[in-house]
This record gives C-alpha cells, sequence and structure tokens, in this order.
C-alpha cells in the first residue's frame, strides 16, 4: 500500500468534505449573497493544477479519483452560484412592479368601500378618522414587550419632528413578520422601520438558523419593495441567561443588518442610554436652524430607555440582550 496516496486522498476527503453541504446551503439559501465567485474559481483552478499534476507524473490511480470527485462537486457550487444569482436578479427586477400592484390593490379597495352604499354618511366620517395614520412615518415592529411602549406620548415628550406608530403585536415571530408587515404596515409607506423580533424564534434558530436568516431577509426584502431608501434598524434579542444560541442568533441579526446596510443596536446598554442628552441635542440642533429627522439608533434608545426603566415586568427578560 502507498500510504503517500492515501495520506494525499485522506487530505482531500477533508478538504472537500464541507463542499456538498455547502451545496446544500446555498441551493436552500436561494441568495448568492455572501458566496464569493473568485474563492470558488479558485479552488476550481487548484483541482484543474492538481489533476494535472497527476496525469503528467502517469499517477492513474484512485487518488487522481478523488480529485475528479472533489472538482465535480465544487463545480456544482458554481452552478447553484448562477441559479441563485438570477433569483437575485429577479427580486431586483420586481419593486416597481410589485409597488404598482400594491397601488392597484389600495386602490380597489378604496373604491370598494366607496361604492358600499350601505355605509352612511357618518360612518365614512368616523371610519376615516380612525385610519387616520400618516405614510412616511417611522415604525416600531415587535412583539409583547414592545407593544406596551407608548410611542406617541415618547414622540411628543421627545419632540420628534415625524410621525411614530407602534405596530407591534404580541406573539410575533420572524416567520410571519413578512406576511405581517404586507398586510398591516405596507400601506403607510414607512420612511423608517425599528424591528425588534426573535423572542419567538429561538426554537426556530436553535433548529434551523438557515431558515431564520431566510425569514428576516424576506422581511427585509418586503420593506425595501415599498422604499428602497427606507430607513432600517435591526435590535438585539433579549439574552438575560446568557444562552448560547441567543447570542449567535444575535450575532446572526448583526450580520444580517451590515449586509442589508441596516443599522444593528445592541439593547444589552439599555440602562446606560441617557435619552435627555438626546433631547438636549435635538433642542440645540432646532435652535440652530437645523431641522433633521433623528437616527433610528437615537430614537430606539429613547423608545427602549423608556421600556427599561418603566416596564419593571419585563425589565429582568428583556433589557439585557
Amino acid at each position: 500500500m502507498n500510504y503517500a496516496d492515501l495520506l494525499e486522498a485522506t487530505m482531500l476527503v477533508c478538504f472537500g468534505f464541507s463542499w456538498p453541504l455547502n451545496v446544500v446551503k446555498a441551493y436552500k439559501a436561494r441568495t448568492a449573497k455572501g458566496t464569493s465567485l473568485a474563492f470558488i474559481i479558485l479552488i476550481i483552478t487548484g483541482y484543474i493544477a492538481g489533476i494535472l499534476a497527476k496525469i503528467i507524473n502517469g499517477q492513474f490511480n484512485y487518488v487522481l479519483a478523488v480529485y475528479f470527485l472533489n472538482l465535480i462537486i465544487v463545480f456544482a457550487n458554481v452552478f447553484v452560484y448562477i441559479r441563485n444569482k438570477s433569483l437575485d436578479s429577479k427580486v431586483s427586477e420586481k419593486p416597481e412592479a410589485k409597488i404598482r400592484k400594491l397601488d392597484i390593490q389600495i386602490q380597489d379597495k378604496q373604491e370598494k368601500e366607496m361604492l358600499n352604499y350601505s355605509n352612511s354618511l357618518d360612518e365614512i366620517i368616523n371610519k376615516t378618522n380612525e385610519n387616520s395614520e400618516n405614510t412616511n412615518a417611522v415604525i416600531l415592529m415587535g412583539g409583547t414587550l414592545d407593544k406596551m411602549i407608548p410611542v406617541e406620548k415618547l414622540a411628543k415628550d421627545f419632540d420628534f419632528n415625524f410621525d411614530i406608530y407602534n405596530k407591534s403585536i404580541d406573539g410575533l415571530s420572524i416567520k410571519n413578520s413578512a406576511e405581517y408587515f404586507k398586510s398591516n404596515i405596507a400601506q403607510l409607506f414607512p420612511e423608517g422601520i425599528i424591528i425588534h423580533l426573535g423572542d419567538e424564534d429561538i426554537s426556530l434558530f436553535k433548529t434551523d438558523s438557515t431558515a431564520f436568516d431566510n425569514y428576516y431577509l424576506t422581511l427585509i426584502d418586503e420593506i425595501k419593495v415599498i422604499n428602497k431608501n427606507t430607513r432600517i434598524a435591526l435590535l438585539s434579542v433579549s439574552n438575560s441567561l446568557k444562552d448560547k444560541s441567543v447570542s449567535l442568533m444575535n450575532a446572526h441579526i448583526k450580520a444580517i443588518a451590515q449586509t442589508e446596510k441596516a443599522t444593528f443596536i445592541n439593547l444589552e446598554s439599555a440602562k446606560l442610554w441617557n435619552p435627555e442628552a438626546t433631547k438636549a441635542a435635538s433642542e440645540f440642533a432646532y435652535s440652530m436652524g437645523l431641522r433633521i429627522r433623528k437616527p433610528l439608533k437615537d430614537v430606539a434608545e429613547i423608545l427602549y430607555s423608556y421600556a427599561y426603566h418603566n416596564i419593571p415586568l419585563k425589565k429582568n427578560e428583556i433589557m439585557v440582550g
């Protein structure tokens, strides 16, 4: 037995073992984001060089077969990359069409309401007043804790020069967040959105972190379909027990924020935030004639500093993650 060949084959098997897993993961992800075609081509070049060396030296044995096997699997990554790149292109080409479709749906809904003559004039007026939320606002989208934050009061106390609405609901998970956004928030065409999700999805993340990432990316895609310039802030998940899975989940959320050019906000420092200082800085800016919208980080600090100090039932559970 030629131990040199055996060891070389073992090396190739070890190097090549991760590629089939990478093919499956990339295929399920349905996006080329985070995949480097240049790196894959570099690996392919290396395998081709190894194969040519074996052929030139006349070494036609099982090691050469392992080289070919690895090369085929790496080539599969190229085809998956091309397929995912095509899917990404289709997503980027459709925003305007989706916006037009949404506009048509909204118009159809309004026309149906106007044609419903069973409503009295008073009922129509009252209905209009009840749904008089403005577009181009900032939205807080989260779960049970977030629903308890009085955003309108805080907006008034801290002189927000823009509308902000709390669209959080009990038990909202990342799995159903995209549908919830389309049904309840999209029609407001928000210019900014603060997202605090994940508390309901820890089990999902532990069993399939790729699915968790894809649900998050789908939500962000839906937001960008409405307005590609929407400011987006992603908040960390509570982790009072220092659970390793939750820490990893927060690392994934941070990576998603970086990839999607969103703001990542770690709520671990909530007790250290000083919203009064933010208010003083804003008042000074206004006195100098500057009427800029607060960064979403400042808005989140105001909202969740309040939550930390004024929602005692959740303080120890939520505001340390």
